[in-house]
């Protein structure tokens, strides 16, 4: 799998959405429930409706690492879920496949909603991992408080969780645009 990269415009996030929104709510909801919880994509698309109806935190075992996790559903998500979920059976995953009854989709596919959706907007490193990279990206821009991504990333320093968001990128970028010598 290929080096992916969080999305860094605003704008993009919202051609994103947009383009998602063509293939149907269950791929836009896909995008941003990722973008908004940081959460790893094997974890979101266990989600059912009981993990998130009348809910104001997500509470989960995290497939990776076992550990007990609970993000904050927070009131502009919580009314997107709110309308998503409108009509369907608590033992309803949250991200059904189309091809068999009551099972998530996979990761596989996934990957292909998200990837095949950037290359359609020209984005070439798009793959499951960019909604928790861009999470984390965001997050660090609006707080710049490493400790607490490091916390919710479950990472074990500050530099892998600022290597993960891309944010070492940025900062060797800016620091080289103009040195020349």
């Amino acid at each position: 799998m290929e080096l992916v990269q969080p999305i860094r415009d605003k704008e993009v996030i919202n051609k994103f959405k947009n383009e998602l929104l063509k293939n149907g709510y269950r791929d836009y909801m896909l995008f941003v429930i990722g973008i908004n919880t940081g959460l790893r994509i094997s974890d979101i698309l266990k989600l059912q409706v009981e993990d998130v109806k009348d809910k104001t935190h997500i509470v989960i075992r995290e497939q990776k690492t076992s550990k007990r996790t609970r993000v904050l559903i927070n009131s502009m998500l919580r009314e997107d879920i709110e309308k998503y979920i409108e009509g369907m059976d608590n033992t309803e995953y949250l991200f059904k496949s189309r091809k068999c009854q009551n099972k998530p989709i996979t990761r596989v596919q996934a990957y292909r909603i998200l990837s095949n959706a950037g290359k359609r907007l020209g984005m070439a490193e798009v793959g499951t991992h960019t909604l928790r990279k861009t999470f984390g990206y965001w997050h660090y821009k609006q707080y710049k408080d490493v400790a607490i991504l490091q916390d919710i990333f479950n990472h074990s320093a500050p530099s892998i969780t600022l290597r993960y968001i891309g944010i070492n990128d940025d900062v060797k970028d800016n620091t080289i645009e103009n040195f020349y010598l």
